[in-house]
C-alpha cells in the first residue's frame, strides 16, 4: 500500500511565474481554469499566495470553454493555465471559439527550455513546433524571451479585451524562464490605464447622420461589439424608430421586451427579407457572418453604415456607405448627438408584426424543437442564464425562444459552433455568477463531448442543472446524409442511462417519461440543490 506524506505548505518564490499572475490578479482576475500538470507548476504554485481560485476542469478543452463563459459574464479575459504539448493542444479548440466570436482569452503555457526548441530528443511533451500551433488559432501568439516580454504580452491580451476586438492571446513560458528568480522591477509591474477610445473620422460621422436622419425605414443589426454599447444602441434605435435584429452573440444588447427588438433571427429567411426591404442598414459590431445567417445571401438594398473597432471589418459581408471605425458606444453616442440636429424622417414601423412574422417562421422551421424549447423556457426562471451547445434544440428553438434582457444570457458559439460547449460554458457563468440561477440546455451527442465536467461542477460545489434533448444521436447531420441521398451512416448513436450519469456523478438524475411533465420536472430540477440532469427523449414530442 503506498503512503502519501502529510501535505507541506507551500514555499514561495519571486519567479516569473509569480510576476505573471500577480499582474493578471491586479488586473481583477479572481479565478482561473486549467488542469496542473508537470512543466506548470511554476503557475500553479502562487495561486493560494494571490488569492486566485483555480478550477480544475476534467479536459482542457472545457476549461477553455469555462474561461470563455466566465470572460462573457464579467468583461475580463478567462485566464487558461494548460501544461506543455498535449495540454495547450487540447485547449486549442476553445481559443479557436474565442478568436471566431471574439471574445477576450489569455492562455499560459510552458514551453521547451531556451535553446532546447526542436531537439527531437523525446523530452516529456514533446511537440514539433508548439509555438506555431497556437499561431494558427490565436490573434497573438508569442513565446516570451523575457520576463519583459512576457509581462508586455499580458498587457496586450487585457488591452485588446478592452479596446480592440477582443480575441485569445496565447503567451508561451519556456521552463527556465518561467522558473527563474526576478527582480523587484519586474514585481513592481502594475495594470496600464485603459488607453482612450477610439473615434472615427468627423466627415463620416457627419455623413453617417445625414444617411440615417432622411430613411424612413431603417434597420439596425446588432452583434457582439454592440454588448458595450446598450443604452447607445437603444438611444439611436429609438430616435429612429428602427428595428433591432441581432447576431446570437449580439442576443440582449436591446432588450427583447423592447418594442423594436425583433430578435436574435439573422438565420431566418424573413429576417434577411426584412434588411433588404429597408432604405438604410446601420450595422453595430457585427461582421454578419455566413453561418449565423445559414449561409444564405445577405442583400440590403438600401445604403449601409457600418460602425466597428477594426477597418477590416468595414465591407465585410456588406459594403459601407460610411464607415464609422472606432468605439460602438463612443461612435453611437456621438451619432446620436448629430441626429438630435437633424430632422428625421423614420416613422414607427410594425415590429409587432415582424416579431410575429419571425416567430412563426422559425415555428415552421423545425415545430418539435420551437415547441419543446418553448415548454423548457416556461419552466425556468425569468433572469436565468443558459450554456447552449450546437444542438438542434439551441439553434432551432432557444435561440429563439429564449427571450432575454441583457447580453450573454445565452452563452452560445454562432459561427464556430463546436460540440460541447454548453456545460462547461454554464460552469463558467455560474461560477463568475454564483447567486443567478444558471444552466445549461444540449444535445445529446453534444453533451458527451465534455460529460466528464459534470464533476467539475460538483467538486466546485455548484447549483447547476442540464437539461438533455435526446434525438438520438446527430439529428441535423442526418438529415443532411439524407438530402444528399446518402443512407444515415455513423450518426445514429446508443444512448446510456442518463440519469444515472448524473447521480454516477454524485447529482441527481431525471428521466421525462410523459410529455405533460416536462415542465414539472424541470422545475424540480432547477430548484434541487447540487448538479441535477433533466433527460428529455424528443421522440415523446413527436406528432
Amino acid at each position: 500500500m503506498t503512503e502519501f506524506s502529510a501535505a507541506r505548505p507551500t514555499i514561495d518564490r519571486n519567479n516569473l511565474g509569480y510576476a505573471i499572475l500577480k499582474l493578471i490578479r491586479e488586473y481583477g482576475v479572481e479565478t482561473v481554469f486549467g488542469i496542473p500538470g508537470t512543466h506548470n507548476l511554476e503557475f500553479y504554485r502562487h495561486l493560494g499566495r494571490l488569492g486566485i481560485h483555480p478550477v480544475t476542469a476534467r479536459h482542457e478543452q472545457g476549461a477553455g470553454y469555462a474561461a470563455d463563459a466566465w470572460a462573457q459574464r464579467t468583461g475580463l479575459p478567462g485566464v487558461v493555465i494548460t501544461t506543455s504539448g498535449p495540454g495547450l493542444l487540447n485547449a486549442l479548440a476553445s481559443a479557436g471559439t474565442a478568436y471566431c466570436e471574439s471574445r477576450p482569452m489569455l492562455v499560459l503555457s510552458p514551453g521547451a527550455p531556451r535553446g532546447s526548441e526542436f531537439s527531437d530528443i523525446g523530452t516529456l511533451h514533446e511537440t514539433k513546433d508548439q509555438l506555431r500551433s497556437a499561431e494558427g488559432v490565436f490573434e497573438i501568439a508569442r513565446r516570451a524571451n523575457s520576463a519583459e516580454e512576457a509581462l508586455q504580452t499580458v498587457h496586450e491580451a487585457f488591452e485588446l479585451g478592452s479596446s480592440g476586438r477582443p480575441r485569445p492571446v496565447y503567451l508561451e513560458v519556456p521552463l527556465d524562464l518561467l522558473e527563474a528568480e526576478v527582480d523587484s522591477r519586474v514585481l513592481q509591474e502594475v495594470p496600464r490605464a485603459p488607453r482612450d477610445k477610439d473615434m472615427p473620422a468627423r466627415e463620416e460621422i457627419l455623413g453617417a447622420a445625414d444617411l440615417l436622419a432622411s430613411a424612413r425605414r431603417p434597420i439596425i443589426l446588432a452583434g457582439g461589439g454592440a454588448t458595450g454599447a446598450r443604452s447607445e444602441l437603444r438611444q439611436v434605435a429609438e430616435l429612429l424608430h428602427a428595428p433591432v435584429l441581432t447576431s446570437m452573440n449580439g442576443k440582449g444588447v436591446l432588450p427583447e421586451s423592447h418594442p423594436l427588438s425583433i430578435g436574435s433571427e439573422l438565420r431566418l429567411a424573413g429576417a434577411l427579407e426584412l434588411v433588404a426591404a429597408a432604405d438604410a442598414v446601420l450595422v453595430v459590431g457585427s461582421k454578419l457572418g455566413v453561418a449565423e445567417r445559414a449561409g444564405m445571401e445577405l442583400v440590403a438594398n438600401g445604403p449601409v453604415v457600418r460602425i466597428d473597432i477594426l477597418d477590416s471589418q468595414r465591407d465585410k459581408n456588406l459594403q459601407a456607405a460610411h464607415a464609422l471605425i472606432g468605439d460602438s458606444a463612443v461612435t453611437l453616442a456621438t451619432l446620436a448627438e448629430e441626429l438630435h440636429t437633424r430632422t428625421l424622417q423614420a416613422a414607427p414601423q410594425a415590429t409587432d408584426e415582424m416579431r410575429n412574422l419571425l416567430a412563426r417562421e422559425a415555428a415552421e422551421h423545425d415545430p418539435v424543437s420551437a415547441a419543446v424549447a418553448a415548454r423548457i423556457i416556461s419552466a425556468l426562471p425569468a433572469d436565468v442564464i443558459l450554456g447552449g451547445d450546437s444542438s438542434q434544440i439551441v439553434y432551432n428553438g432557444i435561440g429563439s425562444r429564449f427571450r432575454v434582457e441583457e447580453p450573454a444570457s445565452l452563452i452560445y458559439m454562432g459561427t464556430y459552433c463546436t460540440l460541447g460547449y454548453a456545460l462547461p460554458a454554464a460552469i463558467g457563468a455560474k461560477i463568475a455568477e454564483p447567486s443567478r440561477t444558471v444552466g445549461a440546455v444540449v444535445g445529446d451527442g453534444a453533451l458527451m463531448f465534455s460529460i466528464q465536467e459534470l464533476q467539475t461542477a460538483k467538486e466546485q460545489g455548484l447549483d447547476i442543472f442540464v437539461i438533455c434533448v435526446d434525438n438520438g444521436g446527430y439529428g441535423e447531420i442526418k438529415q443532411n446524409e439524407t438530402d444528399r441521398d446518402i443512407a444515415p451512416v455513423g450518426v445514429q448513436l446508443s444512448q446510456p442511462d442518463w440519469p444515472l450519469v448524473a447521480e454516477a456523478f454524485g447529482g441527481s438524475g431525471f428521466a421525462v417519461t410523459d410529455p405533460v411533465d416536462l415542465e414539472d420536472t424541470i422545475r424540480e430540477a432547477v430548484a434541487r440543490k447540487g448538479v441535477t440532469l433533466v433527460h428529455v427523449p424528443l421522440d415523446l414530442f413527436q406528432p
